[in-house]
C-alpha cells in the first residue's frame, strides 16, 4: 500500500565512498514497490559494481550514453518516464554539473532530459561540504526546486568526524515517499505519539521505560508516505522521521496537552507512545543527595490520555491504541479496547525475544472493535506500521 508502488525512480549513483549505502537505498525502494532504474557514473562504478544494482533493481544498471541495448537515446527515455530522479550519493562534482546544466554523462543528461522532480543526497568530506562554492551550488539548486536530503554528522572516510556523512538509507527512502506522496491519506491529518514519557523524581532523575519510539516513528513515516499530514508527539524528537511535524514532549502531562490540542481535527490518531502510569507526586527541584538518606517517593496516577481521547472522539475519527503486555495478551488488550472506546488496538507481548521495546522488530495482534483479529508475525517495525495503517483504514487481511 506504499505510495511508491509502481512509481518509476531513476537512482543515480556517483563516485563518493558512500555509494555503498545506495545499495540499501535501492533494495528498500524496490521492497516498497518502486520500479528502480539505476544509473552509475564512471566514478560510481569504482565504488560499487554495476552487477550489484542490476541484481537488486528493476532493470539492469545503465552506465553510458552509448551502446544501450534498449534505445539509442537512453537519457531521453529514462528522463521522460521517471516519476523522480534520486542522486544518492551526490558529490560536489555532480552538484556543480547540475547547477551549470552540464550533461557530462548519462546521469546528468538524464536529469536535463526530465521534467520529474530531482532529489539529491549530498555526501562528502566536511571540508568539501563547507566550501562556499558547494553551498552556493546547492542553494541555487534549491531555488530551482531540487529537493535535498541533508547530510549528517558522524564518522567520515579515513576515520575523521564531521558533517557531510550521507543520510541513512531509511531517511532517504522516507524523503522519497514524502516527496511522491499522493497516497490514500493524502490531505488528511494523522496524529501519532511515540517514545516513553519521563516523569521527574528530581532535577536529574526520572521514572521511565525502555521505549525507543521506533514503532511510533515507523507509523509516522508510513502515514507520511501515504500522503498524510503527520503530527508526531514524541519524547524522542532527534530520531523522528523526515516529512512530519514534530512536537517534543517529556512527561505524560505534556503529551496529554499536546494530544488535546492536535487530536480534535485529526482523521486518525495512533497512540504508540509508552506513557507512564504513575509519576512522583512531589518531584524535587534540585538533585537529591545520597547523603540525605533514601527519599520517600510517593507515586500518583498520570492522566489516562487514551481514555480521555476515546471519551471525546469525534464522529469519523479512527482511534488506535497500543497494549504492551507480558501475560494474558489478548484478554488484557480486548478489555482495553472496550474500556477506552478504541477502534483498533495493537497488542504485543514484550516478554518475547525481539518484540517491542528497543528492538527493530515487533510481533503484534491487531484487535478491531468489530471483533475481528489479525496476527502479524515477527517483522520489521515498518512492516508492522503498514499492517496497523491497513487495518485502521478498513482493509481486510
Amino acid at each position: 500500500m506504499s505510495s511508491l508502488a509502481g512509481r518509476r525512480i531513476v537512482l543515480g549513483v556517483t563516485g563518493g565512498i558512500a555509494a555503498y549505502k545506495a545499495v540499501e537505498v535501492c533494495r528498500r525502494l524496490v521492497d516498497a514497490g518502486a520500479h528502480v532504474v539505476p544509473i552509475l557514473t564512471s566514478s560510481g562504478r569504482r565504488m560499487v559494481g554495476e552487477t550489484t544494482f542490476s541484481a537488486l533493481a528493476s532493470e539492469p544498471a545503465r552506465t553510458s550514453l552509448f551502446d544501450d541495448p534498449v534505445t539509442p537515446i537512453p537519457h531521453t527515455k529514462m528522463g521522460q518516464s521517471a516519476d523522480l530522479i534520486l542522486v544518492c550519493p551526490a558529490t560536489a562534482r555532480v552538484l556543480s554539473d547540475m547547477r551549470t546544466g552540464r550533461g557530462a554523462d548519462l546521469l546528468t543528461a538524464t536529469i536535463l532530459a526530465s521534467r520529474a522532480p530531482v532529489m539529491v543526497c549530498p555526501a562528502m568530506h566536511a571540508e568539501m561540504w563547507e566550501q562556499p562554492s558547494v553551498q552556493d551550488n546547492l542553494a541555487v539548486l534549491v531555488e530551482r526546486g531540487v529537493l535535498v536530503v541533508a547530510p549528517e554528522s558522524g564518522r567520515l572516510a579515513g576515520g575523521d568526524m564531521g558533517h557531510g556523512r550521507l543520510a541513512e538509507p531509511a531517511t532517504v527512502v522516507a524523503a522519497v515517499e514524502a516527496a511522491l506522496g499522493g497516497g490514500e491519506l493524502s490531505g488528511q491529518k494523522v496524529l501519532v505519539t511515540a517514545g516513553g514519557t519521563r516523569e521527574p523524581i528530581d532535577a536529574v532523575r526520572f521514572i521511565g521505560n525502555r521505549s525507543s519510539g521506533k514503532q511510533g516513528n515507523a507509523v509516522a513515516a508510513e502515514a507520511a508516505s501515504r500522503g498524510a499530514d503527520v503530527v508526531l508527539v514524541t519524547t524522542q524528537p532527534n530520531s523522528a522521521p523526515p516529512g512530519v511535524r514534530v512536537v517534543p514532549v517529556e512527561t505524560a502531562a505534556e503529551m496529554a496537552a499536546a494530544c488535546e490540542l492536535e487530536a480534535p481535527d485529526s482523521a486518525l490518531v495512533v497512540m504508540a507512545a509508552a506513557v507512564a502510569d504513575f509519576r512522583p507526586a512531589d518531584p524535587a527541584d534540585s538533585k537529591l543527595k545520597k547523603a540525605d538518606g533514601v527519599p520517600a517517593v510517593v507515586l500518583v496516577p498520570t492522566v489516562d490520555i487514551l481514555a480521555a481521547l476515546g471519551a471525546v472522539k469525534p464522529d469519523g475519527q479512527t482511534l488506535v491504541g497500543f497494549a504492551a503486555e507480558t501475560h494474558d495478551l489478548v484478554a488484557n488488550a480486548t478489555g482495553k479496547l472496550a474500556r477506552k472506546n478504541l477502534d483498533l488496538i495493537v497488542a504485543n507481548d514484550v516478554s518475547q525475544p525481539y518484540v517491542g521495546f528497543e528492538h527493530s522488530t515487533n510481533e503484534v495482534v491487531l484487535l478491531l472493535s468489530d471483533g475481528s483479529r489479525h496476527d502479524v508475525p515477527l517483522s520489521d517495525k515498518r512492516e508492522i506500521a503498514c499492517a496497523v495503517l491497513d487495518a485502521a483504514l478498513g482493509y481486510r487481511f
